[in-house]
């Protein structure tokens, strides 16, 4: 008698982040509601399937600054792999999200076994890091007036030539000047300036134009 043995099914880390088991819990998240706290056992790995959520440090003084903001398709709260004990910032959803949360042991063991998942995790690692190095040249190098232009860039997941996209979300001035470390009130003379220039729209939500890549390009 012959046996025919089965093949493994192939293993889809897009599925694998969409669906429980495995100790994966996934859940939906408000506006404003906080994932994890600064200082909070880092225990799990998250995934953000939908949404946008914000990163944020508080210093010993008690000032908050915001180190990053995410939108779908990326990872956070990795430090829990590179034995951080504790949080070492605060995630808050920005906007209405979908997060997948996986636990240490079961991120270790599939980031072992399966090689499409850990080249999936490792892609988003060096896509961040790449994205904090270029954080690093803009604070470094260009104008508080450039930095503003290429945050509200990248907020909008500026793709096409001549395209519009709302900013889904509030961002508060306040939140602005932390990312791109001025005041508030050099945002605020920017983002007049911008609307004035047609750069960008305000109807609710925040729309930015293509037009605004130019201020990238002027020194």
């Amino acid at each position: 008698m012959v046996r025919v043995k089965k093949s493994r099914k192939a293993f889809d880390p897009k599925i694998f982040l969409a669906k429980v088991g495995d100790g994966k819990t996934i859940s939906n998240y408000q506006k404003d509601q906080v994932v994890f706290s600064q200082g909070a056992v880092a225990d799990a790995v998250f995934y953000l399937q939908k949404g946008k959520i914000k990163l944020t440090v508080v210093s010993e003084r008690g000032k908050e600054a915001v180190v990053g903001v995410l939108g779908p398709s990326h990872f956070f709260g990795e430090g829990c792999l590179n034995g951080h004990p504790l949080r070492v910032t605060t995630a808050t959803a920005i906007e209405p999200s979908l997060i997948t949360r996986i636990p240490k042991t079961a991120m270790i063991v599939t980031l072992h076994d399966e090689v499409g998942f850990s080249e999936l995790f490792i892609a988003d690692l060096l896509n961040r890091n790449s994205r904090i190095e270029e954080d690093l040249i803009d604070q470094l190098f260009n104008s508080s007036e450039k930095r503003l232009a290429r945050v509200l860039l990248l907020l909008a997941n500026f793709g096409k030539e001549a395209t519009v996209e709302p900013i889904i979300g509030k961002f508060s001035q306040e939140t602005l000047a932390e990312m791109i470390g001025t005041t508030r009130s050099r945002v605020s003379f920017f983002m007049n300036k911008f609307r004035k220039l047609g750069f960008v729209e305000y109807n609710g939500d925040l729309e930015v134009h293509s037009s605004l890549r130019s201020v990238l390009s002027y020194d």
